[in-house]
């Protein structure tokens, strides 16, 4: 799984609150002793102590967030996936248990949510980050509780990403203004020059599109802004499994500021430029589907 380092929303604001909320809720005992029963119950509890290096009868939320936020090496995505499908299975009925199930689910995909936020307002422009902060966080809250998720297949993290993306893309389309296309353009009135944040989230993503072979050669240079777009996108799709790391460096590499040929990227990757131009061509329609507002 790719370790894209979360962005930092700002301070305070849905995020804040809601990590302020998680804090509670981690020290409330019955909260901490459903968690056991339900991981014992599902089987689960054995695995996920095994790899937080906790007691069994001592799991909590905490716990359950490591299991479904693994780091690299620490946990397979197997056990996540298991872990995840426990909770989408819980979070659909309609008791404490099942809302408790869907917001500790909402917890788990803050990292998420937080690029889903930003990638909207960079998009659509003349909304604040709290505004459509709550339209992710509610999407996410309600596609959890809607019971699709947990009986699809694929990995349910990416599931339940790209459905709540899509509602919150439609929503936006649905109550969009006359004006919204000037607020957009008037984002690019302002200072273009990127703050102490800002830096740092274009260091990250330049660091995990470095790792995941993304970069075609050793350049150093300053990526533009539209180029750490692309390579933000990509890394989403990259980590939801919409698209392979092959496909995501047949997308990377054509778009760069000075683009790999098919012939030299086919050979790097062991295959024809033919069969490397088709891959990409795959690519990018998955890339674009999974974008693609809920009708």
């Amino acid at each position: 799984m790719l370790d894209l380092t979360s962005p930092t929303p700002p301070a305070g604001g849905i995020f804040g609150r809601l990590d302020a909320e998680w804090a509670e809720l981690c020290a409330d005992t019955s909260v901490r002793a459903a968690v056991t029963d339900w991981l014992m119950t599902d089987r689960l509890a054995d695995d996920v102590a095994a790899v937080t290096d906790s007691w069994v009868r001592m799991l909590g939320p905490e716990q359950l967030l490591a299991a479904l936020r693994p780091g690299r090496g620490v946990l397979s995505d197997a056990l996540t996936d298991a872990v995840l499908r426990s909770l989408l299975a819980r979070a659909t009925g309609h008791d404490r248990s099942s809302t408790l199930s869907a917001r500790i689910i909402v917890q788990a995909m803050i990292p998420a949510a937080v690029r889903m936020t930003r990638g909207q307002i960079r998009s659509t422009g003349g909304r604040t980050w709290d505004g459509v902060g709550h339209m992710v966080i509610a999407a996410l809250y309600e596609v959890a509780r809607s019971g699709r998720i947990h009986t699809r297949p694929g990995r349910p993290a990416a599931n339940l990403a790209l459905d709540a993306l899509g509602r919150v893309c439609h929503e936006l389309a649905a109550d969009s203004e006359p004006w919204g296309e000037d607020l957009a353009s008037a984002e690019h009135l302002a200072d273009p020059s990127p703050g102490p944040a800002g830096r740092a989230h274009a260091d990250a993503i330049r660091a995990a599109a470095h790792a995941a072979g993304l970069e075609p050669g050793d350049n150093e240079e300053e990526a533009t802004s539209s180029r750490l777009e692309l390579l933000e996108l990509v890394l989403e799709a990259m980590e939801y499994g919409s698209i392979s790391r092959a496909d995501g460096q047949a997308i990377a590499w054509h778009y760069a500021d000075t683009p790999v040929t098919d012939a030299y990227a086919a050979q790097r990757a062991g295959t024809t430029a033919s069969a490397w131009q088709r891959r990409r061509s795959r690519a990018v329609v998955r890339l674009k589907s999974g974008l693609r507002p809920a009708a």
